[in-house]
């Protein structure tokens, strides 16, 4: 009886509410894209299953963050199907709710709809006319992206040469910026920047910025210097300045001392000063200059002293043995004792070598100079050297000549042939003194065997019998 009654009571409750205090909306589901362009129209659905209501009803779209300002409306009758059409603009990104209420009647509250989350994807057109550039420092390079226009949601990607970069690469993406550690000459070229963007992963945007050439310079190295001396009507010396690396133009400067005596900026990676000389007076200390960039590297200091050639000329060689001991080959060397730039040239039988030969090979040096042969027939004769200054038509020293052939090398010295004779001499006079030793001494011997003998039998002594 009881339990009866409560159900009575709760009958009664739930009638009152729907006749007094209003009816309950169920909650609506909001259906639409979750990509959408820009400037574009796209359609969002609003629904409620299973309504007892059978009233009008309006379906009204807000951003979660902001329910004060209506986003598009629809109303339907209970069990259709609202669709909201909506004028995209980038401010509708973010999250959307559907409210469902019914029209004209407060006594029924409104539901919501759960969390719908749209993006807006923008265009990225721009127009490019360059990016930007960093200078390097530390040995870094970085490459920017000008700011697009408009487009959002964007990737980058960079071209060098109408080429994608290569992975893996020195190269470094960050965002829109690219940045290379240590750039080195082969990074030169014409770079472009990509901005693309996708929606729904169906259309693509891309926009390309024109392309820019980029020189990535080597900085020059040390130069070396050298000079070369030469006369018409007066002495002078080209002085040379020479880089091994550098990207040009590179800028070439000569001191002496403290004196900039000229400079030149050319287009390759040495550069020759032209001085006037004065022979055996020493003009001071010279010193080369190089820079294509922000460094300045120097050369060694360098005496501008030229010494004509004087002196005496020295030659001597080696040789070289091959099987059974023969001389095969032969060095010859050849020096002065003073000379700044000496000449050096080789004679036989007074007739000049080239600088090469079917028997010979000359290799010339700083402070020498060696001629290379190989023993035979054709390379019998006389040799010598002679030694000139290379900047004048003086007349040159000689040195003693040296006379070579393949037997008499091959011979055997006097010397050593007196040697080994002497040598054998020797030992034969041993060996006759030891014999003739041997034999006095056998002869000896044997005479005072017999005379003990013949002393013992006189005195018919039986020890002196038994010791014959």
């Amino acid at each position: 009886m009881t339990c009866f009654r409560t159900v009575i009571v709760i009958l009664g409750l739930y009638t009152c509410f729907q006749e007094t205090c209003g009816s309950v909306l169920g909650r609506p589901r909001l259906v639409g894209p979750l990509d959408a362009l820009v400037r574009t129209v796209e359609d969002f659905h609003c629904s409620i299953q299973n309504n007892p209501v059978n009233e009008s009803i309006l379906y009204q779209i807000f951003r979660d963050e902001n329910r004060s300002k209506v986003l598009g409306f629809y109303s339907a009758l209970s069990g259709q199907v609202a669709v909201i059409p909506l004028y995209i603009i980038p401010s509708y990104e973010g999250y959307l709710v559907c409210v469902a209420s019914i029209q004209n009647n407060t006594d029924v509250q409104p539901s919501v709809s759960p969390r719908h989350h749209l993006r807006v994807v923008g265009e990225s057109w721009a127009l490019w006319k360059s990016f930007g550039f960093f200078p390097p420092q530390r040995n870094v390079s970085a490459w920017k992206c000008p700011e697009i226009s408009k487009g959002n949601y964007v990737s980058y990607h960079w071209l060098v040469d109408r080429k994608r970069l290569p992975q893996p690469s020195p190269y470094h993406h960050r965002n829109e910026e690219l940045i290379i550690h240590r750039a080195v000459p082969q990074d030169s070229g014409a770079y472009s920047c990509v901005a693309t963007n996708q929606l729904n992963a169906t259309q693509t945007y891309i926009s390309q910025s024109k392309p820019r050439n980029i020189m990535v310079k080597e900085l020059v190295s040390e130069p070396e210097l050298s000079f070369t001396m030469m006369r018409e009507g007066t002495y002078f010396a080209l002085v040379k300045c020479e880089s091994l690396k550098g990207t040009p133009p590179i800028t070439f400067s000569l001191y002496n001392g403290t004196e900039l005596v000229d400079n030149e900026t050319v287009d390759v990676r040495q550069f020759s000063f032209p001085i006037t000389v004065d022979l055996e007076r020493h003009m001071g200390w010279l010193q080369c200059q190089a820079e294509n960039g922000d460094r300045v590297v120097h050369s060694k200091w360098v005496p501008m002293h030229v010494v004509p050639v004087g002196g005496a000329v020295w030659m001597h060689m080696d040789t070289s043995v091959g099987e059974n001991f023969y001389i095969v080959g032969l060095r010859f060397y050849c020096s002065v004792e003073r000379g700044t730039s000496p000449r050096y040239r080789w004679f036989l039988n007074g007739t000049a070598l080239e600088d090469r030969g079917d028997f010979y090979w000359v290799e010339p040096q700083p402070k020498q100079s060696i001629l290379l042969l190989s023993v035979g027939r054709e390379s019998s004769g006389t040799y010598h050297c002679e030694v000139s200054n290379s900047f004048d038509n003086q007349t040159g020293i000689r040195s003693e000549k040296k006379y070579i052939d393949k037997e008499v090398l091959n011979q055997l010295p006097l010397t050593v042939k007196a040697v080994v004779f002497g040598c054998f001499l020797f030992l034969v006079s041993l060996v006759t003194t030891c014999c003739f030793i041997g034999c006095f001494y056998r002869e000896h011997t044997f005479s005072l065997i017999v005379l003990h003998c013949s002393y013992s039998f006189y005195d018919n002594k039986v020890v002196g019998l038994g010791v014959c």
